[in-house]
């Protein structure tokens, strides 16, 4: 199918800034949506397939309005990797620092309202689908609205396939390099000095999970980050140190799983034990939703059928060879000899 459409009024800077440096921008939309791009000053031609000619076409009037200034190649990657939609997802509006924050997929969404609903949520899905910085976001605005009276910020201190020894200085030192994810999410939703600031009024706590035994949690906003590599001792203790007025967040990725191949992940157990318990809410996130460079939602999904091709396969029972009906043989009656 093609389409054609005109940009007026015409806006010779704006042209230049959707195309990009040498049409950078046009070549990303054709090799993400399979469609060929042609153009003449403000004319424009969309060949392809009618679905995704037509969502072409609307990201280049999205492009076009938002012209006015140069266009950085991953506003135009984030664009794509929404699901369909220019202008994001409905959902809750977040008071934070990131006046543009909002969801990007039905599925973020859904996962925003959950929070919103239910008193503890868990967040499964890939990388780059922002199961962390979401719940960091919905944790800060809390925070701004004095819905709740701190955050707290937990993970499992566990390496990636690495053993890096014993670390040097002190406790907030070694265990700084396993929640520095954390910090970055802060530092980008409530600025450098507001988070020093909440550190100093006690709002913010970033601690490894073993430091939560024995503690009730209340009016607070708990998040435990890369709970794939937490043990389902650990889960239970972090679920039942939840209070009263505390949101809890669990998220993760089953798939990035840093245990010994023998144990089990907390996560995947309390996924199985939790799914229909009342007042909890479990959000699945997909390589769909990933909001980083298009290439992490390919990789994704490569290494998901690879993983799916080395299952072992369910060998099928062949069905029993069916035996001869054999009937047992009849009883005879012995013959009386009539000269006896």
């Amino acid at each position: 199918m093609i389409l054609k459409h005109i940009f007026t009024p015409l806006n010779n800077t704006r042209l230049s800034h959707l195309c990009g440096p040498t049409d950078e921008h046009l070549r990303t939309i054709e090799r993400e949506l399979e469609v060929k791009i042609a153009h003449r000053h403000e004319q424009f031609k969309v060949e392809g397939a009618k679905a995704k000619a037509q969502r072409a076409l609307e990201m280049l009037q999205a492009l076009y309005e938002i012209a006015g200034r140069p266009i950085a190649a991953s506003t135009v990657q984030l664009m794509l990797s929404g699901d369909g939609g220019m202008d994001g997802e409905d959902g809750p509006s977040l008071s934070t620092r990131r006046a543009d924050l909002k969801p990007r997929s039905q599925n973020q969404a859904l996962y925003l309202d959950n929070i919103a609903e239910f008193d503890i949520t868990f967040g499964i899905g890939p990388a780059g689908t922002g199961k962390t910085y979401l719940a960091v976001a919905a944790a800060v605005d809390a925070l701004q609205r004095s819905a709740v009276q701190r955050i707290v910020l937990t993970r499992p201190a566990v390496e990636a396939g690495e053993r890096l020894g014993f670390l040097p200085g002190d406790l907030n030192q070694k265990v700084d390099p396993y929640l520095r994810p954390l910090y970055d999410a802060l530092y980008d939703l409530m600025g450098y000095d507001q988070v020093h600031k909440a550190f100093e009024r006690q709002q913010l706590e970033i601690a490894p999970l073993a430091f939560m035994r024995g503690r009730t949690l209340n009016n607070a906003f708990v998040i435990l980050d890369e709970a794939q590599n937490t043990t389902p001792e650990q889960m239970k203790m972090f679920l039942t140190r939840v209070g009263f007025g505390t949101k809890t967040v669990i998220t993760g990725d089953v798939s990035q799983i840093d245990l010994p191949k023998s144990q089990m992940s907390g996560l995947v157990d309390a996924e199985r034990i939790l799914r229909r318990t009342p007042g909890i809410a479990i959000t699945r996130l997909t390589s769909a939703d990933i909001v980083r460079h298009p290439l992490v939602a390919r990789i994704v999904d490569a290494y998901e059928a690879a993983r799916l091709e080395d299952l072992p396969q369910i060998a099928i029972p062949e069905p029993e060879p069916e035996l001869p009906r054999v009937g047992l043989p009849k009883a005879r009656t012995p013959r009386r000899n009539p000269t006896l």
